[in-house]
């Protein structure tokens, strides 16, 4: 009997010791099974997820510009339509008064500024959209927050640029009155244009419209545009046949070489901007 139990307390403190070389083995196998798995997930941290690409339509900025285009514009039209009405059959109807800047209050003229600078905002937003399809990868380099200021900064610069130049050109070679009444027109121009665009920005950025549709809706504004300013150049500046073929000529120098400049000037920015970002 005590043989038996003295066997048995021996085949116990044989597994116990077994048990405790087994375990250290044990440990360090664990303790190398993890060091593995924290070396594959170091080396392999997983799929990258596909970026989503720019799109005008998410940009919370461009919302925010437009909700205040419309603010502005609905202000402007509420409490100078009159005046902007009276502009329009001015222009039209070719009818000689004294000059805006003096006929006209220190409210009505902020409200027409304020609608010259919403016509360069909305086609500043336009040529990002046009870029934004025609040169992707722009916008993953570049802000496209940085990039509609420097558009809107273009086309605020190409407006002043002529305004200066038709003053100039108009206060050298013709009277001061018929200088006023095209810059007036002029103006009246711009900040119509501006409505005009206004639902066509809409469409182009929430509907998703088309590089086709965007030049063809673009270029019919544009040429409606310089129709326009031909007939008044027209009224005001032609006398005799013999002076129309000068006035063409003038016409496609001041209205036609500025545009395509304005154009080249935004394509050399891009191509700057790519090279620095």
């Amino acid at each position: 009997m005590m043989g038996d139990t003295l066997s048995f307390r021996s085949a116990d403190t044989l597994s116990l010791l077994r048990q405790e070389q087994a375990s250290p083995a044990k440990a360090d196998t664990d303790s190398l099974q993890l060091a593995d798995l924290h070396a594959v997930q170091e080396v392999d941290p997983g799929f990258e997820g596909t970026p989503i690409s720019y799109s005008p339509r998410t940009d919370d900025a461009i919302a925010l510009t437009l909700l205040a285009c419309f603010l502005l514009s609905s202000i402007a039209l509420a409490r100078g339509k009159k005046f902007l009405s009276q502009q329009v059959k001015d222009f039209m109807l070719h009818r000689e008064r004294a000059s805006i800047f003096d006929s006209s209050t220190a409210a009505d003229v902020r409200y027409l500024l304020v609608l010259v600078l919403q016509t360069c905002v909305l086609s500043g937003i336009t040529f990002l959209n046009y870029f934004h399809d025609t040169c992707p990868a722009l916008m993953n380099h570049v802000s496209p927050l940085l990039l509609l200021g420097i558009y809107v900064g273009f086309c605020l610069a190409y407006f002043l640029l002529k305004w200066l130049l038709y003053m100039f050109l108009g206060w050298t070679f013709f009277d001061k009155n018929k200088t006023n009444m095209w810059l007036e027109s002029y103006s009246a121009l711009i900040y119509y244009v501006g409505f005009a665009l206004f639902p066509f920005v809409l469409f182009l950025v929430y509907f998703d419209l088309s590089l086709t549709n965007l030049v063809i809706i673009g270029s019919i504004i544009l040429i409606f545009t310089k129709i326009l300013m031909f007939y008044k150049w027209i009224k005001l500046f032609f006398h005799q046949l013999s002076g129309l073929f000068l006035l063409i000529l003038y016409f496609c120098a001041l209205e036609i070489v500025p545009c395509l400049l304005l154009y080249q000037g935004m394509i050399q920015m891009n191509n700057i901007l790519l090279i620095k970002f």
